[in-house]
């Protein structure tokens, strides 16, 4: 058994198939964003498409003020108080608006926004610069 490398806290930290592996069992992530003179972050339900993370919103949301070629950031994570044990992984990137055909096959596979499907639906893409996950084992966790 290997001896994973950790932190200057003592956390694991993650590769990067562990941290795709992560993100696709978490529905909801948190977003990070500058919008309107203030940082923001808010929860979102989304998917991963390749390498990069989705998420939809609608025209006129505080996401989708998000300016496109800016930076965002998204966080998702899981805590387990019993054990004490949880994991954590961040992407920052580059946030895109998608093209109408983009947002067609998205929509796909039924993910609604956070806040409904009421209005003109968009979806936002961050194409990652950096992808950091740690995690907190258990002290008798093999691998």
């Amino acid at each position: 058994m290997r001896k994973r490398e950790t932190d200057a806290a003592g956390l694991e930290i993650l590769h990067l198939g562990d941290m795709f592996r992560l993100l696709a069992t978490a529905a909801i992530g948190r977003v990070g964003f500058m919008a309107d003179d203030e940082v923001a972050v808010l929860p979102v339900r989304f998917l991963v498409d390749g390498q990069d993370v989705v998420f939809r919103t609608y025209v006129g949301s505080k996401l989708s003020k998000i300016e496109v070629g800016h930076y965002a950031c998204f966080e998702v994570d899981s805590y387990d108080a019993a054990t004490g044990t949880g994991w954590s992984v961040v992407v920052r990137g580059l946030v895109e608006k998608e093209s109408e055909a983009a947002c067609t096959r998205l929509d796909a596979p039924g993910v609604e926004s956070w806040g409904g499907t009421a209005q003109e639906r968009l979806w936002m893409r961050i194409r990652p610069t950096s992808i950091t996950g740690r995690r907190r084992a258990s002290p008798d966790a093999e691998d």
